[in-house]
């Protein structure tokens, strides 16, 4: 159902709406024992470990520590940082499509990222064919605000310049979601491109 207000801007989430993100890919090209790939990413780089990074602490500060837990894979962790990019192992299918044509349609498109700030520069350089089309976005190591803290997406809205009634943020965590929409934004749970661009048209915006 549309949105009881008219909606003509939309702020994408990045990592597995726009782009995949598993640290997997990058670890299972250099640990070949499959129950070794599986205790190292449940007990040494862990997403919990990596959100850090999110939060605005620098690798080097985080690598250090966990490389001092587990000197085995002081190697393995140094990795991380320099070979980040290949944790994203390529788009969410049909994702760039869908922002190339809001873009065409002329709709004001802003990202809210947790993500750090050291790793955004590279990841974000080898696609400016898709967030050239972005007037804002906000990452959350940069800020030292991460999603769903309500003071990042405050933040978002007063830097964007926008009514939050007139926007669709969209993330794939339920968290995220409720914490925008306690915002005020309009917000979408993103599970598909399907389902979304199927939302976008309901909405007008394609």
């Amino acid at each position: 159902m549309p949105s009881a207000t008219p909606i003509d801007t939309v702020i994408f989430d990045v990592g597995n709406v726009l782009y995949r993100w598993e640290i997997r890919a990058l670890y299972e090209k250099l640990i070949d024992d499959a129950q070794e790939l599986e205790w190292f990413l449940e007990h040494v780089i862990t997403t919990k470990w990596h959100f850090q990074h999110d939060a605005g602490r620098p690798f080097a500060e985080t690598s250090r520590e966990l490389s001092a837990q587990h000197p085995e894979y002081a190697d393995l962790i140094t990795q991380f940082g320099p070979r980040f990019n290949e944790t994203v192992p390529g788009p969410v299918p049909g994702m760039e499509e869908l922002v190339v044509k809001l873009a065409h349609k002329n709709v004001p498109l802003y990202a809210i990222t947790n993500f750090s700030d050291e790793f955004w520069g590279p990841f974000a350089a080898d696609r400016q064919h898709i967030f050239s089309h972005f007037q804002d976005i906000l990452v959350s190591g940069t800020e030292k605000l991460v999603k769903p803290d309500a003071a990042i997406y405050e933040l978002a809205i007063r830097r964007f310049g926008i009514d939050p009634a007139c926007a669709l943020f969209i993330d794939d965590r339920l968290d995220n979601v409720e914490g925008a929409r306690a915002c005020g934004l309009n917000t979408h749970l993103f599970q598909d491109a399907n389902l979304l661009q199927a939302n976008l048209v309901s909405e007008n915006l394609l």
